[in-house]
């Protein structure tokens, strides 16, 4: 093939690749077309790399062989991951992205220094900077959704500014760069700082905003990967990194809005410290508890049961017992819907991959909005390990850390019932007014376990 018919036939590549990436983000704003839409991402992914393979630029093969064993090697047991690790593993593939951008980033300066154009060195310290401030700070984020860094937000006095003026030093030396690009032992800096700043950035971050941050991420990545486009004059690699830096983007804005917070806030505010008002009312107040039989006879005896999972749910990995429980009261004429707060879990959309992965129903799955009016005609709201968003004092309480967001209301509904480990506090670190309920019943235990004892007692005939 001549190089002229080679280079038609990978711009038609790249053509059907990126249609395949818009088709692959629309698909997968349902859940009802979310696995077409990974199909169709996972082509469009595969096209782009077949594209780039036939590129006359490649001198020898040997390198990307190599380099694609080592990836393998990496990547295939990483896609072995229970789906309650499926937030950090989403964390993990930003930070490979980062560091990737980040790395192509400093070859491609040593490499035209100094005879880069203004623009060029511009968009060039764009994808350094966010490419290095990404890769730490996916790795943190990871690190707390792995429970192997702290999950409350680690702070001290002046933090803010210190992280700011960080930002700012790289900025003003990537200014400085555009300006005079010949001075090349400045490079280093706009690599380095960022590095730290993706760090500092997290550790002040608490649990509770994991999946704003998670998104926000995404956007970075995404930015900084259109940006290397420009350095290496890629069209599709534009379109994809602002396809990922711009849904991103958006999707943490939707988070920000679910929670009633600012990005501000979600990364300065230090959000998720313990208050110390919680163990003093959990001592001046008593529950209810309840046992699995009596439970089953509750749930047994009502017409319309909402469901509402939460982590406690994921890190049990209780889905599957959930379905069980959907089937066995589905079959007793009971009407089962769940429903679904944007923020509960570790990441967007934790909550529906995890039901979809255990078969329910799409159309029983409600978003807040579209549940909520339900809860004042619900027999029970059994909550499944979800804390603060079902929290009471986001809408009573105007001293509380979450006053204003948006929650799921199933107090009003005739009876909530909580599974529940203890009265432990949520990432947000407060006290949930929700357990004191006279109508409220907790089920203290493992969400897996329990609801297996639920459907057990269920399918005993007895109720």
């Amino acid at each position: 093939m001549t190089p002229f018919a080679t280079q038609h036939v990978i711009e038609i590549t790249y053509l059907v690749a990126a249609v395949l990436f818009i088709l692959a983000l629309k698909w997968l704003s349902a859940p009802a077309t979310a696995r077409r839409g990974v199909w169709a991402g996972e082509l469009g992914m595969a096209l782009a790399v077949a594209g780039t393979l036939l590129h006359h630029g490649i001198v020898e093969y040997k390198w990307v062989v190599i380099a694609l064993v080592i990836g393998s090697i990496i990547g295939v047991p990483l896609g072995f991951v229970h789906m309650t690790a499926v937030p950090q593993r989403t964390a993990l593939s930003h930070a490979f992205g980062a560091f990737c951008v980040t790395l192509v980033g400093t070859a491609e300066f040593y490499l035209r220094a100094p005879n880069v154009p203004h623009f060029m060195m511009a968009v060039l310290s764009l994808e350094v900077i966010l490419g290095a401030l990404t890769f730490t700070g996916s790795l943190m984020a990871a690190g707390k959704l792995q429970e192997v860094l702290p999950q409350r937000p680690i702070t001290y006095k002046g933090q803010n500014f210190v992280n700011l003026s960080l930002l700012g030093i790289s900025i003003l030396v990537a200014i400085y760069l555009v300006l005079h690009p010949g001075q090349k032992q400045l490079f280093p800096v706009i690599v380095g700082i960022p590095l730290i700043f993706g760090v500092m950035m997290i550790v002040p971050i608490g649990g509770a905003d994991m999946p704003t941050v998670i998104s926000l991420l995404n956007s970075y990545a995404g930015l900084s990967a259109a940006a290397m486009g420009f350095v290496l004059d890629s069209k599709l690699l534009i379109i994809a990194g602002a396809l990922d830096g711009s849904s991103g983007f958006i999707l943490s804005v939707i988070m920000s809005k679910a929670m009633n917070r600012s990005f501000s806030n979600v990364l300065f505010g230090a959000f998720g410290q313990v208050q110390t008002s919680a163990a003093a009312a959990q001592e001046a107040r008593t529950v209810r508890s309840a046992t699995a039989e009596e439970a089953a006879t509750i749930l047994a005896a009502a017409n319309a049961v909402v469901i509402v999972p939460g982590y406690g749910m994921a890190v049990a990995q209780a889905q599957h017992k959930v379905r069980e429980l959907f089937d066995a009261l589905t079959k007793r004429g009971v009407d089962v819907k769940f429903g679904i707060h944007a923020v509960a879990g570790r990441m967007p959309g934790h909550m529906n991959v995890l039901l979809a992965e255990a078969d329910i129903p799409y159309d029983r799955l409600l978003d807040m909005d579209a549940v909520n009016p339900e809860f004042p005609q619900t027999d029970v709201a059994l909550v499944i390990g979800a804390n603060d968003v079902t929290n009471p004092a986001a809408k009573t309480d105007q001293a509380s850390p979450i006053y204003g967001m948006p929650i799921l209301e199933v107090d009003k509904a005739r009876t909530v019932m909580v599974i529940k480990r203890s009265l432990n506090p949520g990432f947000a670190g407060i006290d949930n007014p929700l357990y004191y309920l006279d109508k409220t019943l907790m089920l203290f235990g493992d969400a897996r376990a329990f609801v297996g004892d639920i459907v057990r007692e269920l399918a005993g005939g007895g109720h």
